[in-house]
């Protein structure tokens, strides 16, 4: 049976910038520098307000900013849930690897340089409405050697 080369060839053309921009590296912390990690739980069935917020919103404006406030941008990751917790919130994470010292990571300071004090606010509006008030918490470690 003959292989179809043609056709794979065009697949794999097709498909390996996909796979490219999934496996770039990322920088990450080197032994004993910061990483920070904020939880952020999210009200049920807010949870595709708060991915809009995240994704559509507060992510694609980070180009707005200066290059050193795009590397906050750069050095973070959001993690989604897998499933709701038990009192049926759903806990998003912000990675930030390595921290940076100094950096703005205040969403809604972040979101007001963005898109100016009033439209910064209305989207605002959109995150705060969909996380659990007062119930964020933030965790800072050391990356460890190993």
């Amino acid at each position: 049976m003959k292989k179809p080369t043609a056709l794979l060839a065009l697949i794999t053309l097709l498909i390996s910038p996909f796979v490219y921009a999934q496996t770039t590296p990322r920088a990450m912390a080197k032994p004993g520098e910061e990483v920070h990690v904020w939880a952020y739980p999210v009200k049920a069935g807010k949870q595709k307000q708060y991915e809009h917020f995240v994704h559509d919103i507060f992510w694609p404006g980070a180009k707005k900013l200066s290059a050193g406030e795009q590397r906050v941008f750069k050095q973070t990751r959001v993690m989604h849930p897998t499933k709701a917790n038990a009192d049926g919130t759903f806990t998003y994470l912000f990675i930030m690897d390595p921290y940076i010292k100094g950096g703005d990571y205040d969403i809604e300071s972040l979101i007001k340089k963005m898109y100016g004090p009033k439209q910064g606010a209305e989207h605002y509006k959109l995150f705060n409405g969909a996380v659990v008030p007062g119930k964020d918490v933030g965790y800072q470690a050391i990356q460890s050697k190993d």
